[in-house]
């Protein structure tokens, strides 16, 4: 099969390099969006996409590092006494309603490289079967997957970020070409089951959920979630809202701290650019442990970070997260949190919270697709927010889970 099938056709495509003024309008296409442009955008976007991924992929994956080298010993299989069975049935009853068709380009082994291929940007090619061509039952019983998979929490934000993503097309003269809620593809890696390894992948604009399963354990990274607008303001989904709490909790935090804490944690008060370092095709990146460490906190300043790690671990499953958080808590005293821009809650600001086991970033980030509302198109601003979750040292996509499955119970075949 091939990588870059054209999943919805030139429907995918951008409609114009140059962003449009916005209007509600039901007139015919703008020039730009002719058939022509698109089969060129079509050709284009697919030789971006190769070349993303040649580069992204030319080293087997390692895993994030502070050092270059994986700490070892950090995860282990076991059982956590959480079930993944209402998981395992919403993945076969969404199987089962794909037709054939579907699920061939849907279903990869899972050590597939298609793992490490999601990426943030709209013109990205993905893989998989589209929400777009879901019909209303297949739309309802791949919902149904991400609902068994998430907490409420965790749910509700990655459908508002798919409403908003309709909002943006909204705000770019009603462009569903390039836009819209249904813009997002799911693949399956493995089988389904109940002993053997297996996964899923949610792969769209600003919303990338990685959710390894074996046995009764999950490894729920990476996840990408972001937004431009992060506020719809007009609208078919008016008053949709996303990561404000991670915004003010943030701030909150920075602010808890003493003169001295805030000396170590703030690595640079001026923010001019996009800071996070671990988005596609990021997961080798070697990023030291940087700011104030977590063991010099205060017992309160430590439980208002413990709270806002939670923000993020807490969208998935209720049971997973208190799991992941319990991990978290082993780590706590090898935890730092680093700051880079203004400390007010109007200004600009990317915070990350780095432990051995979980990785963190927060960044307000410069206009992308409004960049026609923006005061300072070339300056960040709270209208597009990017957040990523890692887990450093080998167990994104929980490969290093895997790498243990396999040493247990060895397989013909293995790919990095």
């Amino acid at each position: 099969m091939s990588r870059f099938t054209l999943v919805c056709g030139l429907s995918t495509l951008l409609v114009s390099a140059v962003l449009l003024q916005p209007s509600v309008s039901s007139q015919a296409p703008a020039p730009t969006r002719t058939a022509e442009f698109l089969k060129q955008r079509a050709e284009d976007f697919t030789k971006r996409s190769n070349a993303l991924e040649a580069s992204g992929l030319a080293q087997p994956f390692q895993g994030i590092t502070a050092n270059g080298q994986v700490e070892s010993g950090l995860f282990a299989i076991r059982s956590t006494g959480v079930s993944t069975e209402p998981v395992r049935k919403a993945a076969d009853t969404f199987l089962a309603a794909l037709t054939k068709p579907q699920r061939d380009k849907t279903v990869f082994g899972v050590d597939d490289p298609e793992w490490r291929r999601w990426m943030n940007q709209d013109f990205y090619i993905r893989q998989g079967v589209s929400f777009l061509e879901m019909t209303e039952v297949q739309r309802d019983v791949a919902i149904g997957l991400l609902r068994a998979s998430l907490s409420a929490k965790g749910l509700k934000q990655t459908r508002d970020i798919m409403r908003l993503n309709h909002t943006l097309g909204e705000l770019n003269e009603n462009d569903f070409d390039r836009y819209g809620e249904w813009r997002y593809h799911i693949t399956v890696m493995g089988t389904p089951s109940a002993s053997e390894p297996w996964g899923w992948q949610l792969d769209g604009h600003h919303a990338i959920i990685n959710y390894f399963v074996l046995g009764d354990q999950v490894a729920m990274t990476p996840v990408f979630a972001g937004s431009e607008p992060v506020t719809a303001q007009a609208g078919r989904f008016k008053g949709t809202t996303v990561l404000q709490d991670e915004q003010g909790a943030g701030v909150a935090l920075v602010n808890a701290l003493t003169a001295d804490q805030r000396r170590k944690a703030i690595l640079r008060v001026s923010k001019t650019g996009n800071e996070n370092l671990t988005e596609a095709w990021k997961d080798n990146v070697v990023l030291d442990y940087a700011g104030l460490r977590v063991s010099e906190m205060t017992d309160r300043q430590r439980q208002q970070l413990l709270d806002l790690v939670a923000l993020y671990i807490n969208n998935m499953d209720d049971g997973h997260a208190r799991v992941k958080m319990d991990e978290v808590r082993r780590h706590l005293d090898r935890t730092w949190f680093a700051w880079v821009g203004a400390t007010g809650p109007e200004g600009v600001f990317y915070y990350r919270v780095h432990s051995p086991s979980v990785l963190i970033e927060f960044d307000h980030q410069v206009p992308a697709n409004l960049r026609q509302y923006a005061k300072d198109p070339n300056a960040p601003n709270h209208e597009h927010i990017h957040t990523v979750v890692r887990t450093p040292n080998g167990n994104d996509y929980g490969k290093d889970l895997l790498r243990l499955h396999y040493a247990q119970h060895p397989h013909s075949t293995a790919q990095p």
